[in-house]
């Protein structure tokens, strides 16, 4: 063999060694996402399904104040935002936030709201018992509704943690899930 086939042979042993790391790197990302945040603090994921347990005991002698923000993604044009900036809840209680979501454009469009919390060590006691989170929002030319959120911040959040911040982030879906058109509103 040449020496130009040897170089040759060698090259294409490099692409392909190149193409395979790149491959398994894209796989790899999710859980290395996930470990990151999880060892930087950062994007405090909260479930994605209604909370389930059983009833809890009110502490009333604990406070924790819950900041709520309101973001839309770069392409989404609704207006969207929280009744209130924040609230004081005792841990165990039931408690209840509205969003607000406007559609102002002449077309229907639907969106998925993203949530998440800070910091993220409290992410496993924020539990939602119903969000409108769980389901995709369609709205009309210019309808506008309230979205409750009710949530319960568990007793067994760390004693150092007195401020929660949930964070929803708007997403415009319409050209992955396009509306249907509703009467029943």
């Amino acid at each position: 063999m040449s020496d130009g086939n040897i170089e040759t042979r060698r090259l294409v042993t490099r692409l392909v060694v190149a193409v395979v790391a790149m491959f398994a790197f894209g796989f790899a990302l999710v859980p290395l996402y996930d470990v990151m945040c999880k060892a930087l603090g950062i994007n405090g994921k909260t479930s994605g399904s209604a909370y389930q347990g059983d009833g809890q005991v009110v502490d009333q002698s604990r406070q924790v104040k819950i900041q709520f923000v309101a973001n839309n993604n770069i392409d989404m044009v609704w207006e969207f935002h929280p009744e209130q900036e924040e609230l004081v809840v005792h841990p165990g209680a039931v408690n209840q936030m509205l969003f607000v979501a406007r559609n102002p454009t002449g077309k229907p469009m639907t969106a998925q709201a993203i949530p998440s919390i800070a910091p993220s060590v409290a992410a496993t006691y924020f539990h939602k018992t119903e969000c409108f989170c769980f389901t995709q929002q369609v709205l009309q030319p210019g309808e506008r509704i309230e979205m409750p959120v009710r949530f319960i911040v568990d007793r067994d959040l760390p004693k150092d943690v007195r401020h929660l911040t949930l964070a929803y982030t708007l997403f415009d879906i319409t050209a992955r899930k396009p509306p249907v058109a509703s009467n029943d509103r």
